[in-house]
């Protein structure tokens, strides 16, 4: 198994865990975070220490997943990206075993589909996602980079989403509609 590290040791880092030990292809080395204390554990993974060994861990071949949430901005996740990308570092694609994603559907790197999230045909999914639990990205919709689509979310055939955007639980896109770029968009909204 290839060796992980994980950056954000908080709870959507708990969710990651669950579907990378389900996935199984990654082995979780242990967790990067800047509050939990060096030694702590997340799920019984260790924190190694802060993203100031982000450099010093690319350098010696591990993949890295950003498993801090985006809710108010997408700017420490883009931050971190930004600065793995530039170590040449992989960052994986993981996919739940119990989400649905077409083998017609494009994922970006370093984007994670969650617990019976359903991706369908045609779909595209931008680098540095968070696809929540039973989250629906429908045929032909476009979801930029560094977006997050919550938990029950629902983005119908053809609907855009814009880069560093954030959809919130139960959110419902119709069909062939498109945000901008920084939208957010409250919990249970219909977007019309």
């Amino acid at each position: 198994m290839k060796s992980l590290i994980l950056i954000g040791g908080g709870g959507h880092c708990k969710s990651c865990i669950d579907v990378i030990e389900a996935e199984g292809t990654y082995s979780i080395v242990g967790i990067l975070d800047s509050i939990k204390p060096t030694g702590d554990r997340v799920l019984g993974y260790p924190v190694l220490g802060t993203d100031v060994m982000l450099e010093e861990l690319a350098a010696k071949g591990h993949a890295f997943l950003i498993t801090i949430g985006q809710i108010k901005t997408s700017a420490p996740r883009i931050a971190l990206y930004n600065r793995i990308e530039a170590c040449g570092a992989e960052m994986p694609v993981i996919i739940s075993p119990l989400a649905r994603v077409s083998k017609h559907a494009n994922v970006g790197k370093g984007s994670i589909i969650m617990h019976f999230a359903l991706v369908n045909a045609a779909a595209e999914i931008g680098n540095n996602c968070i696809i929540n639990s039973r989250a629906l990205v429908e045929h032909d919709a476009i979801i930029g980079n560094h977006c997050h689509i919550s938990t029950g979310a629902l983005i119908n055939g053809g609907a855009k989403l814009g880069d560093f955007s954030f959809v919130g639980s139960g959110a419902v896109f119709r069909e062939a509609i498109s945000l901008p770029e920084n939208s957010f968009v409250k919990a249970n909204s219909l977007v019309k």
